[in-house]
Parts: C-alpha cells; structure tokens; sequence
C-alpha cells in the first residue's frame, strides 16, 4: 500500500516526533511513504491532501498535527474545520484519510503525552480503512 503523510509544523515540536512515529510505524507494517508533505499548521491541510488523493500512487493519506489550547476557542474552530474538511475529501475520493490530529482543548503537556499513540493508530487507521474497502468493492 502507498500512502503520503501530510504533517502541520505548527507545533513543531511535538509534530516533528509525531512524523518520526508514523515514519517507524509505515515500514514495520511495510507501507511505502510516497509522499510526506509538510504544511503550515492544521487547517492548511486540506488543499495538500486534496491533491494527494488524486494521486494515482496513493491510496490513502496520513494526517498529523497538534492543536493546542490558548486563550480563546480558537482551537476548537480550527480543528471542527479540519476534520470536517479531510472527512468530506475521503468520502469524495473513496480513499482513507486519517485524522492524526491531536486536540483540541489539550494543553502541551497532553500533546506530548500523545504523540506516539496518535502517530501509530493514524498509520494503522489508514491501513485498517483500506483493508475493508477492498472487502466491500
């Protein structure tokens, strides 16, 4: 299976490790990366993955990205419209997309908590939706 990996650099931090996980978790289950992209924070993500999809050679998309609390709601707007947005191009493409974003309402201590876990399931999320859409086709 091919898949790209699109990562926000806001929170670079803790998104640079959560690629680093994804990378590690793609070769052990044998997925070649064919793509890893980087865009500046969460909410910019759709537009890559959009492209991504239409990719003949990928077959599903990664996401990973932290969204961490400040002082207003604002996190909570950029992630609803995240994951609305990439819900909708995987449904358009028939193609996996995985929400590795983690947040919103987290405090950095929580994003950091976090990144092995989110960065591993949103590999393996891909993998898992792919498998079963090939059951149903």
């Amino acid at each position: 299976m091919n898949i790209a990996i699109v990562t926000a650099e806001f929170n670079e931090e803790i998104t640079s490790r959560m690629l680093d996980v994804a990378l590690e978790k793609a070769k052990f289950l044998k997925l070649q990366v064919k793509y890893s992209c980087k865009v500046p924070g969460a909410y910019d993500m759709p537009i890559i993955v959009n492209s991504l999809l239409q990719k003949k050679d990928v077959d599903g998309v990664v996401t990973l990205g932290a969204i961490i609390k400040g002082q207003t709601k604002h996190d909570e707007v950029i992630a609803t419209a995240t994951a609305k947005s990439l819900t909708e191009l995987s449904l358009k493409y028939q193609k996996p997309v995985s929400l590795g974003i983690s947040g919103p309402g987290m405090q950095e201590r929580h994003a950091h908590a976090r990144i092995r876990p989110v960065a591993e399931r949103a590999v393996e999320a891909v993998l898992k939706i792919s498998k079963e859409l090939e059951k149903i086709q």
